[in-house]
């Protein structure tokens, strides 16, 4: 007793309340953070860029808090925190590390002053995801867009400023006469995948795992007391069989159907002897957890898809299992010369004046073409107009759509059908390259390529805030010279001191060295 009361007591991580940004400051009252940091920090732009107020309210929207208990996290800390793990690609752990040992972060999530303890434990951020989900994270999006870009008022389309007089979006009805509505601005359509962490699945790999899983339950549901003997699993003899075949460098079509065999059987046994302990509970508390019961029931699942593909000879079923431990997963065929075959979710993506949306979320394959006019439709929810120009892929390009758009009064882009024409102008396979892009960037420097969760909200919730991510990055870049564009045409004295201060953000952002010549340019009298 003496030796637990003189442990020390584990010291809980700081809840800072949140402050709003718009909230006034007296001169000389400002925090060390707004007098010392450097303003074009990517983090202090991105501070400045994002609305807290209209996304902390939506936050506590869907999560509300409660009346009792240790007070919530700040709403602010939970939001950047998720940012800046998907901007920076780090895992849980890393990120929270990061907040606390980067000053600028922490200005980006509010504090008001530098602390070296970390502002949660890492096994929060499941929590955040399971909190916000996919849709609460595409209206922060969209909220965010609309207020930083003025989509509502002055709707930044294509090439043209789209002037709107209402904050209101239009309802979900079909015009009466769709060529009435108001046509602006360009839209790009694609799709991708989005892999999920899982190893390849191959069938007897699969089967191996469901027999060990089994075996597991096997251990739990055995009790004593109620049953006379243990039911025999020969797990050992399994183990072996199984690694006979796939320690081999090159097994045969024959070797691997018998490894197949062998492993059905010994799940198909260990399936019967669950089912047999489990009767003997009949009257008593049910032994078997909520996670132990949906992997009893994943793997029959798995047990019939394999034995069914096993005796047609075949290797698809619907609705396949390509993981016992996220069931969700799906494999896509994409057909490309590196992964013909990607496991997880698939979405499609538009791409308007350099913004990307999140149109569709599927774990199931689906043909992107067949929806191309509900894209179309969620555009004009958006917007209040339908698009001027329809970029897309040759999968859109059926003669439906071809119909419905011009219907729409809406342009493809794309190539026409029948014999090419010499005197036709014929798209530039270059002005896709904005989605292309996008899904590069996402897959390659936040993550895409690799969704590390492992259920479906939190996977989904890992998506929505990667395109969340994209941007914030986008649009941080188009603020950042704002501030300097917009008093141009005041005096010769501040078209003077604009050049400095863009020579200067020049400078330390992207190190051009190579035209330091030209800063007699900013000298020269402009009166």
């Amino acid at each position: 007793m003496q030796g637990y009361m003189n442990r020390p007591l584990k010291k809980r991580a700081q809840a800072p309340v949140y402050v709003s940004p718009n909230q006034l400051v007296l001169a000389g009252f400002e925090s060390p953070f707004d007098l010392k940091l450097n303003p074009t920090n990517r983090w202090v732009v991105l501070a400045h860029l994002i609305p807290w107020d209209e996304i902390c309210n939506l936050y506590l929207k869907f999560v509300p808090v409660g009346q009792t208990g240790r007070p919530p996290l700040n709403p602010r800390i939970v939001l950047g925190s998720l940012v800046i793990k998907h901007m920076c690609n780090l895992d849980d752990r890393e990120t929270v590390d990061q907040i606390s040992e980067n000053i600028y972060m922490q200005y980006f999530l509010g504090y008001p002053s530098f602390t070296n303890e970390t502002p949660f434990d890492a096994s929060l951020f499941v929590e955040f995801r399971k909190r916000l989900g996919m849709e609460n994270l595409n209206a922060i999006n969209e909220k965010i867009i609309a207020l930083k870009t003025k989509i509502e008022s002055k709707q930044a389309v294509g090439n043209q400023i789209v002037e709107s007089t209402s904050n209101e979006k239009s309802d979900d009805s079909q015009p009466s006469d769709p060529t009435e509505i108001e046509h602006k601005g360009r839209v790009i359509f694609d799709a991708t995948a989005c892999p999920q962490d899982i190893a390849y699945p191959t069938d007897l790999n699969l089967l191996n795992d469901a027999r060990e899983k089994l075996e597991e339950l096997i251990d739990i549901v055995y009790n004593p007391t109620l049953h006379s003997s243990k039911p025999r699993t020969y797990r050992e003899v399994a183990r072996k069989t199984y690694l006979h075949t796939a320690q081999k460098k090159r097994a045969g079509h024959k070797v691997i159907r018998k490894a197949i065999r062998e492993q059905l059987n010994y799940v198909r046994r260990d399936i019967k002897s669950i089912h047999t302990l489990l009767d003997a509970y009949e009257g008593l508390p049910f032994p078997l957890k909520h996670a132990e019961q949906k992997y009893l029931f994943v793997v029959q699942t798995l047990y019939e898809q394999q034995k069914q593909m096993y005796d047609s000879k075949t290797h698809s079923v619907d609705y396949r299992i390509v993981s016992i431990h996220q069931p969700h997963v799906r494999p896509i065929v994409r057909g490309k010369a590196q992964a013909k075959v990607e496991f997880g979710a698939k979405i499609h993506v538009s791409v308007i004046d350099g913004i990307s949306f999140l149109d569709e979320l599927s774990w199931d394959a689906f043909n992107e073409g067949s929806h191309m006019i509900n894209y179309v439709e969620q555009f004009r929810k958006r917007f209040g107009c339908y698009p001027r120009e329809v970029l897309a892929d040759q999968i859109y390009c059926t003669r439906n759509n071809r119909a419905e758009l011009k219907r729409l009064g809406i342009k493809l882009l794309a190539k026409p059908l029948g014999r090419p024409s010499a005197m036709s102008i014929h798209v530039s396979p270059g002005e896709r390259n904005p989605i292309e892009g996008k899904f590069g960037q996402a897959k390659t420097a936040y993550g895409l390529d690799r969704i590390k969760a492992r259920l479906q909200g939190t996977s989904e919730s890992w998506i929505a805030t990667i395109l969340l991510v994209l941007n914030l990055v986008k649009l941080a870049g188009v603020v950042l010279l704002y501030p300097l564009i917009k008093y141009l045409s005041f005096s010769a004295r501040l078209l003077k001191n604009t050049f400095q201060n863009l020579w200067h953000i020049l400078e330390q952002l992207f190190f051009i060295n190579q035209i330091r010549y030209s800063r007699q340019f900013i000298n020269i009298n402009v009166a």
